[in-house]
């Protein structure tokens, strides 16, 4: 070999190894998730297959994750064989055959849901489990199922919904805001198809959390509720006990809390206000002696401390444009709730 030869291969070496030291993950072999057999709308910044991916500061390839909206969800191929070995796709070690497994969960609550609800108890689990994964895409494949089982099942979930709450709110509140809108999709889900009587006081211990941020995102989630009860939901629950709530939650440190806390004292009043007028209505037709009694004012100070009372009126006396909103006689089912 000539002597420039061997100087040009010299020099050609050290310039691979500087690459390899650069890029030691060169790929990672990306496996897509079917629904049924097709692939849609794929995510571009999912995290990378790879478990050592990323370390050293190296740039890492990137997984394709899709992320399926429920009204674009096919049936499965073969129902039984999904079924059968569901459990433990949901358990797995790989990410990517969790997320395949969510996604069918999906698909049978909205093609299969009677063959799925058998599975109900050891599913949720499993579902919180991929919640609570800090590999972003994973935690919204599983957010999203949470949704789509609330539409199915609605007050079936009821029994399971102690599992979930936590992390509901504490995903709704976190700074990655796809996870985030995810988070909000479920809860709107939550809200939307789970009765407000069963709802409600699943919540309400949340309300007094020590974290505020599941504080927070307790107190929308429950002021958003409240509209959905009836006349007799709300006398039933106790219009004492939501107008306490309200004035507890004024004073909260986060101003969500305290804007959630301004809205729920709004619809009290709106429906204390309007179920004094029915009763004056089927009266006699002659006015009260005790009208000054009757008022929400009167209401307030009765229920409530000197303070607290004070910090209602003065929110209820100013409403804010829109802020106002009536109290259905009948729930809805599948009314979007915001939370």
């Amino acid at each position: 070999m000539s002597a420039s030869a061997l100087k040009d291969l010299n020099i050609s070496q050290p310039a691979d190894l500087e690459k390899g030291k650069d890029n030691p993950v060169k790929s990672c072999i990306s496996r897509p998730v079917l629904n049924g057999n097709k692939c849609v709308n794929k995510e571009e910044n999912a995290p990378p297959v790879c478990p050592d991916a990323g370390a050293n500061g190296s740039e890492a390839a990137i997984a394709d994750v899709e992320y399926i909206d429920s009204e674009n969800l096919i049936d499965l191929p073969d129902v039984d064989a999904s079924l059968s070995t569901l459990i433990k796709r949901l358990d797995s070690k790989d990410w990517i055959m969790t997320c395949e497994a969510l996604n069918n969960v999906r698909q049978l609550a909205k093609y299969h849901k009677e063959r799925l609800q058998e599975l109900l108890e050891p599913l949720v689990p499993l579902i919180v489990k991929s919640v609570k994964n800090p590999r972003s895409a994973l935690c919204k494949t599983a957010l999203m199922t949470c949704a789509d089982i609330f539409k199915a099942y609605g007050d079936l979930m009821v029994d399971s919904i102690d599992l979930l709450l936590v992390q509901l709110f504490l995903k709704a509140s976190q700074d990655k805001r796809f996870v985030c809108e995810a988070a909000e999709a479920a809860l709107i889900s939550m809200t939307s198809w789970i009765s407000p009587s069963l709802l409600l006081p699943r919540m309400q211990p949340y309300l007094k959390n020590r974290n505020p941020r599941i504080r927070a995102k307790a107190s929308v989630c429950f002021s958003k509720s409240v509209p959905h009860l009836d006349v007799e939901g709300i006398k039933e629950y106790g219009m004492d006990k939501l107008i306490q709530i309200a004035a507890t939650q004024l004073s909260d440190q986060l101003p969500e809390s305290r804007e959630a806390a301004r809205n729920l004292a709004l619809q009290l009043q709106v429906f204390y206000e309007k179920s004094q007028a029915s009763t004056s209505d089927i009266s006699d037709g002659t006015p009260s002696d005790s009208q000054d009694a009757e008022s929400w004012e009167a209401f307030c100070q009765s229920k409530l401390s000197a303070l607290s009372a004070q910090a209602i009126l003065r929110v209820t006396s100013t409403p804010k444009e829109g802020a106002t909103v009536s109290v259905s006689s009948a729930p809805k089912d599948g009314v979007a709730v915001g939370c």
